[in-house]
């Protein structure tokens, strides 16, 4: 079984900054690509930003030159530095990890953590 949990969320005020981890645990053989995606009330569920393995990232256009995403693929871990934040960021983050349980079988992309609340307001 995978987990993957989350932490770091919080409220911050207009311009502040917030610093998500997830770390992935239990029967892993290998973790490709992680992110972190967010769901505002009332939205459908959006990419935030994605790592692979090797250290590619891909970062949603809102995002862009405010959040970073890195890893630490020996802890398993993916990490979300997030800078000036705006009230339009305010959602639950959550986690994905694509995760190869059994060498030779499929990579199951579809891990997700409980997600983590960042609110941003005065």
């Amino acid at each position: 079984q995978v987990q993957l949990v989350e932490s770091g969320g919080g409220l911050v005020q207009p311009g502040g900054s917030l610093r998500l981890s997830c770390r992935a645990s239990g029967s892993i053989f290998s973790i490709d690509t992680m992110g972190w995606y967010r769901q505002a009330p009332g939205k459908q569920r959006e990419l935030v930003a994605t790592i692979t393995s090797g250290g590619s990232r891909n970062y949603a256009d809102s995002t862009k030159g405010r959040f970073t995403i890195s890893r630490d693929n020996a802890k398993k871990e993916v990490f979300l530095q997030m800078n000036n934040l705006e009230p339009e960021d305010t959602a639950v983050y959550y986690c994905n990890a694509a995760v190869t349980v059994v060498p030779g079988t499929a990579r199951n992309p579809n891990y997700w953590g409980q997600g983590t609340q960042v609110t941003v307001s005065p």
